[in-house]
């Protein structure tokens, strides 16, 4: 293993964990610091701050200041999302699998959060399509993920609803891929 796969391993780890899917989006409106994150997760400030610091040391999140708290100083942090690229990358090291079970686990979670008087899209689907029409809707589902991030605002801020947007978009081959092939 390479010392860039090595990197890519732990940037796919780092992401391969429900609670960190939650920071990661949590950090995509607002900087926080990890009392903060443990207080909207309701989870306990060590779990967030290890899960923080696991984030941080892949460059999944990056500080954003600091602020002083009853004579300490907490550090704050932020999701560079508009470079995910480490994240991007670490999936294709070969550990997709990992990725998508933290999302189909966090995604289960936020349904049972869903709003059932709203109206929802959901879409499923496994079938063949020309390259044209292939191409027209990833670029329009990355443009809507791109709308969706830069519109983030911090939790519960007045005038946001709270939404969920979960996709995979990938091309399929006629045979299952092991985990020892690696990704295209």
């Amino acid at each position: 293993m390479s010392l860039g796969d090595e990197e890519r391993t732990k940037g796919l780890r780092a992401v391969a964990h429900p609670v960190r899917l939650r920071i990661l989006s949590l950090l995509t409106g607002a900087a926080m610091s990890a009392a903060e994150i443990a207080r909207e997760l309701e989870i306990t400030q060590a779990n967030a701050s290890y899960h923080v610091r696991v984030l941080a040391a892949v460059g999944l999140l990056v500080e954003a200041g600091e602020e002083r708290i009853r004579g300490g100083v907490a550090k704050r942090y932020r999701h560079p999302w508009q470079n995910d690229s480490s994240q991007q990358g670490a999936r294709r090291a070969g550990g997709d699998r990992m990725f998508i079970e933290a999302v189909t686990s966090e995604l289960l979670r936020r349904f049972a959060f869903r709003d059932t008087t709203a109206s929802q899209t959901n879409c499923d689907a496994e079938v063949w399509v020309d390259p044209q029409a292939w191409g027209q809707v990833r670029s329009m589902v990355s443009e809507a993920a791109v709308l969706l991030h830069a519109s983030a605002r911090p939790p519960r801020t007045e005038g946001t609803v709270h939404v969920n947007m979960t996709t995979a978009l990938f091309t399929m081959t006629d045979r299952i891929k092991t985990t020892a092939e690696p990704s295209p």
